[in-house]
């Protein structure tokens, strides 16, 4: 058993990071400001939560703590999950502010890390975005997988990507001056439940909102839809967390995504599809796309944490729709 604190424990790769942790014996504490996240999602199926909220749950902000750092000093691992980030709407109309609060959160935890020492933290494991791979490798729709070595010269298209990578900047030097154990997981496009999909939702759950309010609600696709994405679902997530606690240390930055790269129009038909109604799109190219295309050539974390995505798209589509629908009262 193990004393392991996880960040942004109440959102959605959180709370399913926490309930196998738990479930696997360690004591497992969480720090979530409730900005996207519910103490809701932490519950079992049972209705029970999966850890004693009064004790081992702290309502935190990380960009201006307190008391962080006495929990951190109580923990022998970190997983530091926590950022702000939304749909693509509120990231490129927030970028000033979502760039200082990410890199505060970022900073004020790793110096509670750095504080607590070697001899109490056996490993602080980060979680970083493909947003921060260069623009120039995400800008054409003939997608060649990204590669961990193809992070620098630094080129990201968002503050989003800029922050996160500053954070894995910032481990690999607590890494080198402290003696802590360190690892980052770049995770592609993460989706599954529990999930956001109001006003703030990313595109898997904002589809699958329209396409359950439809009539009501119209069914407008953000872009072409030619753009792609390498969508992995949440349960693959958890897997390679899991996995690099185990072995990932000393590693330096491992993606985590699929090698294909899937369209938005390919995700917008499925969800169509999946909801059984004659629903026909809409693509409003007056929108926002973000990058156009990428995908993960995820060799390193199959030869070095035995990890490779096992949930099929369509499968994790159809399981997040009835999820969303069972929310929405549909």
């Amino acid at each position: 058993m193990s004393k392991i604190l996880v960040t942004g424990g109440c959102g959605m790769i959180g709370s399913n990071l926490v309930k196998r942790l738990v479930r696997e014996g360690h004591e497992v504490s969480v720090i979530d400001n409730l900005w996207r996240g519910k103490l809701c999602y932490l519950d079992n199926a049972d209705g029970k939560p999966a850890i004693d909220i009064d004790t081992h749950f702290h309502n935190i902000d990380l960009s201006a703590p307190v008391g962080l750092d006495e929990i951190v000093a109580e923990q022998e691992y970190v997983v530091h999950l926590a950022d702000i980030v939304a749909g693509i709407d509120f990231v490129f109309n927030n970028q000033g502010d979502l760039f200082r609060l990410n890199n505060l959160i970022n900073t004020n935890l790793f110096h509670s890390v750095r504080k607590a020492g070697k001899d109490r933290i056996k490993g602080l494991l980060y979680v970083g975005t493909a947003c921060s791979y260069p623009l120039t490798r995400q800008n054409t729709l003939d997608v060649v997988p990204l590669k961990e070595e193809e992070l620098f010269p630094a080129m990201p298209e968002s503050a989003y990507g800029w922050s996160k990578l500053m954070g894995q900047l910032e481990i690999g030097y607590l890494e080198k001056e402290t003696g802590i154990p360190c690892c980052t997981l770049q995770f592609h496009n993460v989706y599954g439940a529990p999930c956001d999909y109001g006003a703030r939702s990313q595109v898997i759950p904002a589809l699958i909102r329209k396409a359950l309010n439809y009539p009501e609600e119209d069914f407008v696709v953000w872009g072409s839809g030619n753009q792609g994405r390498a969508f992995v679902h949440v349960d693959d997530v958890v897997e390679a967390l899991v996995l690099a606690l185990q072995k990932g240390w000393g590693h330096g930055w491992i993606q985590i995504g699929p090698s294909e790269c899937t369209s938005i129009r390919e995700i917008a038909l499925t969800v169509v599809e999946i909801s059984g109604k004659p629903i026909k799109p809409f693509f409003d190219t007056s929108k926002p796309e973000g990058d156009k295309a990428r995908s993960a050539d995820f060799t390193k974390a199959r030869e070095i944490l035995g990890w490779e995505p096992k949930v099929s798209l369509r499968d994790g589509l159809k399981q997040q729709y009835e999820w969303v629908k069972a929310q929405m009262g549909k």
